[in-house]
């Protein structure tokens, strides 16, 4: 009886879960059903394939650079007066002082810097200038941590961005596989992905004229920097717009950030980007608007400015907003790029490929062929060779294929071509269970047991055969799952999964009938 009631749950569950998928847009009504459907990969439905290259010498580059405003600050403490501190090519930091104060630089750097080794110095006249580099050990572990940082907020930003089953992952030194299902756009996910979102806070520089420097190469004043707006064109394409003259210190940067969100503007159809620090920021923002009343903060985004609003009081909270003009899509790109956090280096497009629906539903008409034609072979064959023994096995074999699919829906699985191959490939390897018990039934009634006999006895001991045949597969499919990459993964669920339901149809479903069969007294010979 447990076998029954077993069957008829697994069945009903199935089905509700096929349902959405069967019926579409039609079953939008029925409130019981499961809000879920079969996720098609991208070999499927088509969508975008990017591998991006991560620039990992940079992360290193810009740590260099990150550390010269604290050199400065170090060595100040150290009553040390350096003429000039910057980074030079190498990639390293060169710093020049009075030759006098050369040993409280040696005692600055060892305490304060010791992931800093001297690549060489040189004294002339009264001056000596040191070269720093990042040991060797410390260069390999940031270009390290640079790729799988950039993995990590590449995936936060397109989890954000709403695509369903994305492959995001490490290929190769430094390069990462991108494949986003569904998403026809390429141009929008490489502008999203490869940002790096470099948001800072600067002071406009007061009494400078920048339309000075809008077609001339003439240099601002020292301390500053000629940094340009974006305006819209006709096409709504962005375009530099106009030069500000700013100061080049930066007073705050988006690392202070806890969250940013798209807000409606006050002008009609207008979007704002409000955004919220954390409590640092909020101090150094109150800060920052205190001693700078009446002048203007330009908010800054990848070297564009954003906004330059006037201050008018200080502000407390901790809130900001960034005013730009953004259509509905800039504004939410924008907030996510910022929310995810920016990137630790450039990323590049070393490979691009746009998958279009049309090559999808060829894959899935060449799929549903496959696979009609290896179910009709498989069907016929058990018919014709074990009667309705195999008639039971057939039907087994539909029930199969409904709870293998039911459980890609149920566990959120990606259907994927090699995903259609592991079903043709389970559904051959389906039967292999009937077919070890019919033979073993066969062998019973030959001995001369009875239907009820034959049968109990088949199942017993074709149930040990069974087993250790179909672990060893689903440990290979577990392996292939574990290290394999996107399309290997494909193929390991759907074979895990339907060596699950294949034995379990196989050994208790068709059971199930014999069993109601052999209650009723229906059954006086065994059909096999």
């Amino acid at each position: 009886m447990y076998r029954i009631l077993l069957v008829l749950g697994l069945t009903v569950v199935a089905v509700i879960f096929l349902l959405p998928s069967l019926l579409g847009e039609s079953s939008a009504g029925w409130g019981f059903l499961p809000n879920r459907k079969v996720h098609l990969g991208l070999d499927l439905q088509g969508g975008t394939h990017l591998v991006m290259t991560v620039e990992a010498d940079k992360a290193v580059e810009n740590a260099l650079e990150l550390m010269v405003d604290e050199m400065r600050g170090e060595l100040r403490k150290a009553n040390v007066r350096p003429k000039s501190i910057e980074r030079v090519a190498g990639p390293a930091l060169q710093v020049v002082v009075p030759t006098e104060q050369s040993d409280p630089l040696s005692q600055v750097l060892k305490d304060r810097f010791p992931n800093l080794e001297v690549k060489g110095s040189q004294t002339v006249g009264q001056e000596l200038t040191v070269q720093l580099v990042f040991y060797k050990a410390e260069v390999q572990q940031m270009k390290e941590s640079a790729i799988e940082q950039s993995l990590e907020t590449i995936r936060n930003r397109i989890d954000q961005f709403g695509v369903a089953e994305p492959i995001i992952q490490r290929q190769g030194d430094r390069e990462i596989l991108i494949q986003l299902p569904g998403i026809q756009d390429p141009q929008r996910a490489k502008d999203l992905i490869g940002r790096t979102a470099v948001l800072q806070f600067k002071l406009v520089r007061e009494g400078a004229n920048p339309e000075e420097y809008r077609d001339s190469k003439k240099l601002p004043p020292p301390g500053t920097q000629i940094l340009w707006d974006a305006k819209k064109d006709e096409f709504g394409n962005r375009r530099r717009g106009s030069p500000y003259v700013v100061e080049s210190r930066t007073l705050m940067t988006g690392d202070v950030l806890t969250e940013a969100r798209v807000r409606p503007g006050e002008l009609p159809n207008s979007r704002i980007v409000s955004l919220d620090f954390n409590a640092r920021g909020a101090r150094l923002f109150e800060e920052i608007t205190g001693a700078n009343v009446q002048r203007r903060l330009a908010i800054i985004l990848d070297d564009t400015i954003y906004s330059a609003p006037v201050i008018r009081e200080k502000i407390g909270g901790g809130r900001a907003i960034i005013e730009g003009n953004f259509t509905a899509d800039e504004a939410k790109d924008l907030a996510i790029v910022l929310r995810a956090g920016a990137l630790p280096a450039p990323v590049t497009v070393a490979e691009e490929r746009t998958v279009g629906p049309s090559l999808g539903k060829d894959s899935i008409r060449q799929g549903m062929i496959s696979f009609a034609l290896a179910g009709s072979l498989v069907v016929l064959f058990m018919v014709v060779y074990y009667k309705f023994a195999g008639f039971l096995a057939d039907m087994a074999l539909i029930f199969n294929v409904a709870y293998l699919l039911a459980a890609l829906i149920a566990l959120d699985a990606t259907l994927t071509l090699p995903g259609i191959a592991g079903i043709v490939l389970t559904m051959g390897m389906a039967v292999d269970a009937n077919v070890l018990i019919n033979e073993r039934i066969r062998e019973e009634l030959r001995l001369g047991k009875t239907p009820r006999a034959a049968i109990d006895a088949g199942y017993e001991r074709a149930l040990p055969a069974i087993l250790d045949s179909n672990i060893t597969t689903f440990l290979s499919g577990v392996i292939l799952f574990q290290f394999g990459s996107g399309p290997i993964k494909g193929f390991a669920v759907t074979l895990c999964i339907g060596l699950i339901t294949s034995v379990f149809t196989a050994v208790v479903g068709t059971r199930v009938v014999y069993d109601y069969l052999l209650s009723r007294r229906r059954l006086q010979t065994v059909s096999v």
